[in-house]
């Protein structure tokens, strides 16, 4: 009995799998997720809807006539721009999910980059701190023309600046 119970937690300890013991390997489960988007789709739907709401948010004009500022007016505006901030987060996150993810080296750091660019955008927007929005749309255009660069062309794009 005892060397039984050696055994067993051998089974259990080391992940081997003793038939003799009833000890049955059991395969691995599916994710309980389901991806529906290539990275271009995702990349044309979710992140360039919610990067083009982000930084159209704040603007900062000079022209002829002088400097013209724009930025959220609203508590409504300001939401929107939040929420833009979070899809751009949560992206990275689904950048880095099977199918999607390129690689396991840069690939998913840049994703990670694209999460935390989007918390900072996110925190900004929700301080509703105009220069922090302005710099925080910096830090997502970063992110996301670092990515680009290096995989735009594997990818399909006809260019990395595209």
């Amino acid at each position: 009995m005892r060397q039984q119970r050696s055994a067993v937690l051998r089974c259990a300890t080391f992940g081997c799998c003793l038939a003799a013991l009833g000890c049955a390997q059991q395969p691995p489960a599916a994710p309980p997720f389901k991806p529906v988007t290539t990275v271009l789709e995702l990349m044309q739907s979710v992140i360039l809807h919610s990067a083009e709401t982000y930084w159209d948010s704040v603007q900062v004009t000079v022209d002829e006539t002088g400097v013209h500022e724009r930025y959220p007016q609203s508590a409504e505006e300001w939401e929107s721009v939040w929420a833009a901030a979070l899809a751009i987060a949560e992206s990275g996150n689904l950048l880095m999910m099977t199918p999607r993810a390129v690689d396991d080296g840069a690939w998913m750091q840049f994703s990670r980059s694209l999460i935390e660019a989007g918390i900072e955008a996110a925190a900004a927007a929700e301080a509703q701190d105009v220069d922090r929005v302005f710099a925080a749309g910096e830090q997502v255009y970063n992110a996301c023309s670092g990515c680009h660069g290096r995989y735009a062309v594997e990818l399909g794009r006809v260019s990395p600046a595209s």
